[in-house]
């Protein structure tokens, strides 16, 4: 990895501060590094493996067992069902294009007369706001998560194409930055985890490769006993390593959120699922 891995790796291992300029950003290059990356680290993989998260990773293969079994009858189902009835009861089809099927794929998104990165949270709430009902307050879990499942469900087998526009290349890069970045007391950032000891042992669990990260969320946690979205994880992660979380739908999460899911260009979505 020449431009991206030795600038990024200096990066986490000494300073976690700034990665380049928006001047200089070139997403195609840094999507074709990141996935280099982990074909080499993990060369039995296809991009479709990586939408199992960390079940797919060769460390993980005994917990993967019982992952299938759970998958078997998920956890999930009460919630699932619960979103697509709010969905139909609230005519959210209505909002989205070819009625919110098989669009999941372009999320989060470019808004060019906004000016800023829309994500399906975002969408759904204006989305009630605009027929004279109450936006979901709750944007973790709960309710939205559940009407998020449902929304990424309608589009399983779709493959991740998210946009970079060069308007957007700004967020691109913030949400890269906080990706690569370290943090909190333990000084970690995503990319330590995630990249770099991929496919390791940490406290008993096997760390998840940064590649597929999105793809099946909303997932439900048996720590958590219910649906999270991906923002609700990101800030888990925060607190993990001693830092003070941002709010779900912040800027941080939602650049963030945008990164990974241009990372993950190609890898199927596979959502709602399940994680430890």
């Amino acid at each position: 990895m020449k431009r991206l891995f030795i600038g990024l790796t200096a990066l986490v291992m000494t300073t976690g501060l700034v990665l380049g300029s928006v001047a200089n950003a070139d997403p195609k290059r840094d999507l074709e590094e990141y996935q280099n990356y982990f074909k080499k680290r993990f060369p039995g993989l296809s991009l479709d493996d990586y939408a199992d998260g960390h079940y797919s990773l060769p460390a993980a293969a005994a917990a993967r067992t019982e992952w299938e079994e759970h998958m078997a009858f998920p956890p999930y189902e009460i919630d699932l069902v619960k979103g697509k009835k709010f969905w139909d009861e609230n005519g959210l089809a209505s909002c989205f294009k070819n009625g919110g099927k098989n669009i999941a794929q372009g999320y989060p998104y470019w808004d060019a007369k906004r000016k800023e990165i829309r994500t399906i949270e975002e969408d759904i709430n204006e989305c009630l706001t605009k027929s004279g009902k109450k936006p979901i307050k709750d944007l973790k879990k709960g309710l939205m998560a559940a009407v998020v499942a449902h929304f990424r469900s309608m589009s399983n087998g779709q493959r991740m194409a998210v946009q970079v526009p060069k308007e957007a290349e700004a967020e691109y890069e913030y949400g890269k930055h906080f990706f690569w970045a370290k943090r909190g007391q333990l000084n970690f950032s995503c990319a330590s985890c995630h990249v770099l000891k991929s496919g390791q042992h940490a406290g008993g669990n096997v760390l998840s490769a940064g590649l597929g990260h999105t793809t099946g969320f909303p997932v439900y946690r048996l720590k958590w006993g219910g649906l999270g979205t991906v923002h609700r994880r990101y800030g888990g992660c925060n607190k993990q390593v001693r830092a003070k979380p941002f709010k779900a739908q912040s800027r941080e999460y939602t650049a963030l959120e945008f990164y990974e899911a241009y990372m993950n260009t190609g890898v199927p979505i596979k959502a709602p699922s399940m994680r430890e």
